[in-house]
């Protein structure tokens, strides 16, 4: 061909030569709009493919926190109970406490009342120390047991004062835990559906 016939192509005069022509243009075009078709059916499956894998995860990390909620659930319901278990205890703990300390209060007012008896015996030593000074090994006795007396005194009201303390503190972790188990009653009503 001429550099001419190459810048200006002329359509062929020949009807068979254009009939070919036609043709190989028809059949390129079909091929380019089949390979269109396929690259989109190929583009498509992978996308529904992709969808269904997306599908499927989703359930699985749906399923997972459903279980996960339902372990926390009953984890929370157990723990509610454990809690209220345990205020129950305390409160009976407590009760007998207060039985304890008020028992202790009587003994104290009790041992109070042997200084009149430290008094009485010491004048009864007098008396006998006046009598006879055989009696007075048993003045030296008597004076012991009242020593005694006041150790036994000293240490009844030290028990009394612990026991008040120790009945402080048990009232005052009650209170704690009612408290914590306070957030464990929410989070309990927010789930209602579980046991």
């Amino acid at each position: 061909m001429a550099p001419e016939e190459l810048i200006n192509p002329k359509a062929s005069a020949d009807e068979e030569v254009l009939q070919q022509q036609y043709l190989r243009a028809l059949s390129s075009f079909e091929g380019i709009v089949l390979g269109q078709i396929e690259v989109k059916n190929t583009i498509g499956n992978r996308l529904n493919v992709s969808i269904r894998a997306g599908l499927i995860i989703l359930s699985m990390i749906a399923l997972s926190i459903f279980v996960l909620l339902m372990m926390l659930s009953i984890q929370t319901t157990r723990i509610s109970g454990v809690v209220e278990s345990m205020n129950h205890r305390i409160t009976a703990v407590s009760t007998k406490m207060e039985g304890i300390r008020t028992n202790m209060l009587a003994m104290e007012n009790q041992v109070a009342l042997m200084s009149d008896i430290e008094l009485y015996t010491t004048i009864m030593t007098q008396e006998i120390d006046g009598i006879t000074n055989d009696m007075h090994a048993m003045e030296q006795s008597v004076r012991r047991i009242n020593n005694q007396f006041g150790g036994v005194r000293e240490r009844i009201s030290a028990i009394a004062v612990s026991v008040g303390q120790m009945n402080f503190e048990v009232q005052a972790m009650q209170s704690e835990v009612r408290r914590m188990a306070e957030p464990a009653r929410t989070f309990n009503r927010f789930f209602p559906f579980m046991p």
